[in-house]
């Protein structure tokens, strides 16, 4: 403990740390990969299957402030979010605007998009549920701005949005023109607040791809492709006391998480498996030899073999009491180049879905309080926001049922 304090003590120094940061926590959690969930997720549904869509090479995680005048203006808002995310996942030819008018697309793909390339995901933050739009009685239960947990670092101009965007798709210039297409059309609405970029690691050499640290990242996820998992985990159902209009609908965590390299690289190879609890190179649990293998902490009840502060067996027990705390991560990495003070400027953009957010991810956040990684990384920003219900059909659009419901005043 000494030296991993002197290590924390000079990365916070020698880092600037004030300056970024990177998250423990379910930003590094894992489970099974289970079978292969599609990419290409289809638009329409009860939900937004972008959120189980298979993460894809690229992504963006973008949150705004919204600046519409009134409930019409979000409605207008939000009915062209829909349009475009629709177009943009589908493909097609974008359609002239006249021999006068600027282009009709920003030609970054071409004269006709792709079809299936991209998925959108679209949630709102507690913000949203001010009084600007008299949705103040329709907030999410458990929708809150993120607090700050014990080893963040936050920054507020990094932090909380009233609406979050995560596009993701197999190239950046897709995902870079899904951006720049939905900002040109909700221009005098949306304000981009804070941004991050991510890339998922091919996996090397099999597996699970791995995080900055070299580890595989998202072992023990959840079956995304089990409907009755995800009904339980994921998405928000009727009676559980939640808003009729949030049923479908799915809480989202973005974590955004310094990883300091310089210093874990420079740790034993030893010492980073028993804070992770897993081998480096398979993946595989300390006490198991493949990266599917379960831990068995009933036999190893002091932690001889798999440490009590070890990062997968505070993240998940895995006993009866803790089995509706499991959560679904997407996460991917994250390289904006070097701070101010030279160090590289590395980590984690880390997100989640699940029921429920005091059952589950803040449950498990609070048992990774003081873990051994977080020596080694810190969390500088992201937020929570709620997934909206899927589009049902081409008459639909993000939120209808939401602000059907409100009520000025």
């Amino acid at each position: 403990m000494g030296r991993r304090r002197f290590l924390r003590g000079a990365a916070l120094a020698g880092a600037g740390l004030a300056s970024g940061g990177a998250a423990a926590g379910p930003g590094l959690t894992a489970g099974p990969a289970g079978p292969v969930v599609p990419a290409v997720a289809p638009f329409h549904g009860p939900h937004q299957q972008s959120v189980l869509a298979a993460p894809r090479r690229c992504a963006a995680f973008v949150a705004f402030d919204v600046t519409a005048a009134d409930r019409a203006e979000l409605t207008g808002l939000l009915r062209t979010l829909t349009e475009r995310a629709r177009f943009l996942t589908s493909g097609g030819t974008p359609e002239p605007v006249g021999i006068t008018g600027p282009p009709a697309d920003s030609g970054l793909l071409g004269g006709r998009l792709p079809s299936g390339a991209l998925a959108v995901t679209v949630g709102v933050g507690a913000a949203l549920f001010d009084d600007r739009f008299g949705l103040g009685g329709l907030r999410p239960r458990r929708l809150e701005a993120m607090p700050s947990f014990p080893d963040d670092d936050l920054r507020p101009e990094w932090c909380h949005g009233d609406l979050s965007l995560h596009l993701h798709a197999d190239d950046p210039d897709t995902v870079l023109h899904a951006l720049r297409d939905i900002a040109r059309h909700t221009r005098g609405g949306l304000q981009v607040r804070w941004r991050l970029d991510g890339f998922a690691s091919p996996p090397r050499p099999s597996g699970t791809p791995r995080n900055l640290m070299g580890f595989k990242d998202g072992t023990a996820n959840p079956d995304a492709g089990d409907a009755r998992e995800m009904n339980r985990l994921v998405w928000v159902g009727k009676g559980g006391g939640e808003p009729d209009w949030a049923v479908g609908g799915s809480y989202q965590v973005v974590r955004l998480i310094r990883m300091l390299v310089e210093f874990w690289d420079r740790v034993s190879l030893t010492e980073q498996e028993r804070m992770f609890g897993r081998a480096r190179e398979s993946g595989a649990p300390l006490d198991g030899d493949f990266e599917d293998d379960t831990p068995h902490y009933a036999d190893d009840p002091k932690g001889d073999v798999i440490p009590l502060d070890a990062h997968i067996r505070r993240a998940n027990p895995r006993t009866a009491a803790t089995a509706d705390q499991r959560i679904l991560r997407r996460a991917y990495n994250y390289d904006r180049g070097m701070d101010a003070n030279g160090n590289l400027d590395m980590g984690l953009l880390f997100c989640c879905y699940q029921q429920d957010l005091a059952r589950q991810f803040e449950t498990v956040q609070k048992r990774l309080e003081g873990e051994p990684l977080t020596d080694y990384i810190k969390p500088f920003g992201g937020g929570y926001f709620f997934a909206l219900p899927g589009v049902r059909n081409e008459e639909d659009w993000y939120g209808r049922a939401l602000l059907g419901r409100a009520v000025i005043g």
